[in-house]
């Protein structure tokens, strides 16, 4: 290949997952910026927190309609336009959630948000993983699913720089800001090569496609239902564990969320690594198996370094696994059903783990928060390792013509 030509194709193979990795940070910004508020927000909407954990399951709930819509328009219209106008529907209803009135009003908004929450990630990942050279993809895989990671660690931020000054309502109106995102993508991204071999124009054939490949789309249901009580079990009300268990005021809530994302973004750095040596399965395994252990540190930790200690170490396992989940998934997808198959797969997933704030609500009233998340932590920890070692893998895969 001329070296033009060399550069040119690796400058959009960068643009690409700088697209896929800031829409998904983007994305989890401002998914997660309703996690530090919950209580701030039930306050002034005068409800309980067992009604605003329902705002949390609203927007889960709804991911796997954005991604059968997103996904479907992903594979027929190429990855960069149905990324555009999701990244800019979900900034502009994150801005109007911060102007919601009313409870009802804001549920309503946080199921639209599912919405484009639900439509970024398979587009963006099936638009990485397609651009990128197949012997990075583990590693490149774990940097893309870090982008949530990180987006969790900019809304602590925000969390403990804007809350204090300005309330939570500007924490949502920073949340318009990923629309910008939608001029980079439309200027530098181009479509992958392999969306142009396997485009869909033929709904018949595309249908049919679908219906041969139903046994491998309802373990990838299964397999990303498991990483979803995973991850938003461990995750999604732990800032509220930090505020009414261990009794933390804003500041500390936000730095030990920070540093638990510190912790996320280095186990999907390292896990994904490792899973371009020695395996998707095993390292998502490993680091499940490995998370088990760690609960009586991340729940129950004496003083406030161990609990820094916790969360890293806790969010580094939960974290590895998810950072081989967007190549594995993607390696056990069709070509022609990329921009659909593994998103869509993915929220359903979503759908049956939404319930997973609520459980702990529900249940942490009785038990305690503390032993609640800890017991189910090691319930869907042993649940998925068995999931995730049973099923199958396409480590390495060839994508396009050449896998034909």
């Amino acid at each position: 290949m001329p070296p033009a030509a060399l550069a040119a194709e690796r400058a959009n193979q960068r643009n690409a997952l700088i697209a896929g990795f800031l829409g998904w940070t983007l994305d989890a910004f401002d998914f997660f910026i309703l996690t530090f508020v919950l209580a701030t927000v039930a306050k002034d909407f005068n409800v309980d927190m067992l009604h605003m954990s329902y705002t949390l399951l609203a927007s889960l709930a709804m991911r796997p309609v954005g991604a059968l819509i997103f996904g479907l328009m992903a594979d027929r219209y190429g990855r960069r336009l149905p990324l555009m106008i999701d990244v800019v529907f979900y900034s502009v209803v994150e801005v109007l959630s911060g102007l919601a009135p009313s409870y009802k009003v804001f549920l309503v908004l946080r199921l639209l948000y599912g919405i484009g929450m639900g439509g970024e990630w398979g587009v963006g990942a099936s638009l990485v993983m397609e651009s990128v050279p197949a012997k990075w993809r583990g590693v490149l895989s774990g940097m893309l699913q870090e982008g949530y990671a990180l987006g969790n660690l900019l809304a602590a931020a925000a969390y403990y720089t804007v809350f204090p000054h300005w309330g939570w309502r500007a924490m949502f109106f920073i949340g318009g800001l990923p629309a910008l995102l939608s001029l980079f993508i439309r200027a530098k991204v181009k479509e992958p090569e392999v969306w142009r071999e396997n485009r869909t124009t033929d709904w018949g054939g595309y249908r049919r496609a679908i219906l041969r490949n139903w046994k491998r789309f309802l373990y990838l249901v299964l397999l990303m239902a498991m990483m979803n009580f995973i991850s938003h079990g461990t995750q999604d009300l732990y800032p509220t564990f930090l505020q009414q268990a261990r009794h933390f005021q804003t500041h500390m809530t936000a730095i030990i969320t920070m540093i638990s994302m510190v912790g996320a973004i280095a186990g999907g750095l390292t896990f994904g690594l490792f899973s371009d040596r020695r395996g998707r399965r095993r390292s998502m395994v490993i680091a499940l198996l490995t998370a088990v252990v760690l609960i009586p540190l991340w729940m129950f930790a004496p003083n406030t370094p161990l609990i820094m200690v916790g969360a890293f170490t806790m969010q580094f396992m939960v974290q590895g696994a998810w950072g081989v989940i967007p190549v594995h998934i993607n390696e056990l997808s069709p070509n022609q059903l990329r921009g659909f198959f593994p998103g869509f797969a993915y929220q359903l997933g979503v759908l049956i783990a939404s319930t997973a704030s609520s459980i702990e609500v529900f249940f942490g009233a009785h038990l305690g928060l503390a032993r609640t998340m800890g017991i189910f932590a090691a319930t869907v920890f042993t649940i998925g390792a068995i999931v995730v070692a049973l099923g199958p893998e396409a480590k390495g895969v060839a994508f396009g013509k050449a896998a034909t």
